[in-house]
């Protein structure tokens, strides 16, 4: 099949959550399947750009728009009083919008594959071939968990914001012949906008490989944080926890210490360094050191959406992970089972003790948590759910379409 494949941003190198989606379903397609994948999407800089080139041994081509966040962020406020949501203004390409234009009028395309419902504005109208849209996190939802942490009149921008995305999802799984989503709970999101609707689901997976356990010795006193931390929800939840948490962690074990590991630190977060037992490191080429070093990684998200890959990777290299019960709704795994939950600053001080003071309980989790993720967050069988998902939106396609191809 000859598939046009258009994602927010710039899938490679998948280094991040919003790339590393888009990557392995572009990689599967191409390298794998054999498919025809022409990739469309935005860099925010030319080193981006750049640095996006290492995209093309896995796709046909791909077409990169650079674009500018002070002209991106003044589109943006253009569309606060509109019906369009804000976040659509930030990823709109007059150029990307005509480059797919024209490449859907010639090419002649089998399938429109888009992930990410703030760029499915480029070829919602296009009715000439099946169309899928990802939806991966339902964005309308993550705005309006926005809304009770931010202080007013911020919050009501982004309440409205969510609001507005709420009516653009709506309308959008009415222009797409199927939609999909990163997890059930997503999945129950998107047939709550539309009852109707052709939707499924297929989750992120981790590279067992590449996020492995080792023989290194942990540090029974350290834990960790993984996460960019110029990301509001990472940001938000280090404050929230070092304020709450970790002065009843420290007068339980005062040699215990915090690493958060994440690019692009606020001021606000450097400062975070100035408590007694944290540091913050800032962009590292790795994470994979830090976390296997750690005792144990924490994920106490406020605001979550879908799936948190920072857990998937902390289990699949056996370190057990405490999170949030928001956050582990994006993982397809046992709390108790597999990983720990908590939902007060005293219910992760206790199962981060419980894991630091028992070298056994640890062990356990160690192993539970790597097996469910080879098990159930494998590339491999997430792909296999996609093809299944590619498939059947094609043959319903040429179906209602009088059995013509795409």
């Amino acid at each position: 099949m000859k598939i046009l494949y258009v994602c927010h941003r710039f899938p490679y190198p998948p280094k991040r959550g919003g790339k590393i989606r888009p990557f392995n379903m572009i990689r599967h397609l191409h390298d794998e399947r054999g498919h025809e994948v022409v990739v469309a999407s935005l860099a925010r800089n030319p080193e981006e750009a750049k640095e996006g080139e290492g995209i093309a041994p896995h796709c046909t081509r791909y077409m990169v728009e650079t674009v500018k966040d002070p002209v991106q962020s003044a589109k943006m406020v253009l569309n606060l009083p509109r019906r369009t949501p804000s976040s659509m203004g930030f990823f709109h390409s007059k150029k990307l919008g005509a480059r797919i234009k024209q490449e859907l009028a010639t090419g002649n395309y089998d399938l429109v594959f888009v992930h990410c419902s703030s760029v499915a504005q480029y070829v919602q109208e296009h009715t000439g071939c099946p169309k899928i849209l990802d939806f991966g996190d339902m964005d309308s939802q993550k705005w309006i968990s926005y809304g009770p942490i931010k202080p007013f009149p911020l919050s009501l921008g982004y309440y409205f914001e969510g609001f507005k995305m709420q009516l653009a999802e709506v309308e959008l799984t009415n222009k797409f012949n199927t939609c999909t989503a990163t997890t059930k709970m997503e999945l129950a999101t998107i047939r709550g906008l539309n009852s109707g609707i052709k939707s499924d689901w297929f989750p992120n997976g981790v590279d067992s490989k590449k996020f492995e356990p080792t023989d290194e010795p942990y540090d029974p006193d350290t834990i960790v944080f993984i996460g960019r931390m110029d990301y509001y929800p990472n940001q938000e939840c280090m404050f929230d926890f070092t304020k709450n948490t970790w002065p009843l962690l420290k007068k339980r074990r005062p040699s215990l210490k915090l690493q958060i590991v994440g690019a692009e630190p606020s001021k606000e977060v450097w400062d975070l360094a100035k408590l007694d037992g944290v540091e913050v490191t800032g962009s590292v080429p790795e994470v994979q050191p830090y976390v296997r070093k750690a005792v144990c990684t924490v994920a106490p998200l406020n605001i979550a959406r879908g799936t948190q890959n920072k857990i998937l990777e902390a289990l699949s290299m056996g370190v057990p992970t405490v999170c949030s019960d928001l956050a582990a709704g994006g993982v397809d795994a046992v709390p108790g089972e597999h990983f720990l939950t908590a939902s007060s600053p005293a219910e992760y001080a206790e199962a981060i003790l419980r894991l630091v003071e028992d070298p056994k309980e640890r062990e356990k989790f160690s192993q539970a948590g790597r097996a469910r993720m080879l098990s159930n967050h494998s590339w491999a069988s997430s792909m296999v759910r996609l093809d299944g998902i590619i498939e059947e939106t094609v043959a319903r396609y040429r179906r209602d379409h009088g059995g013509q191809s795409a």
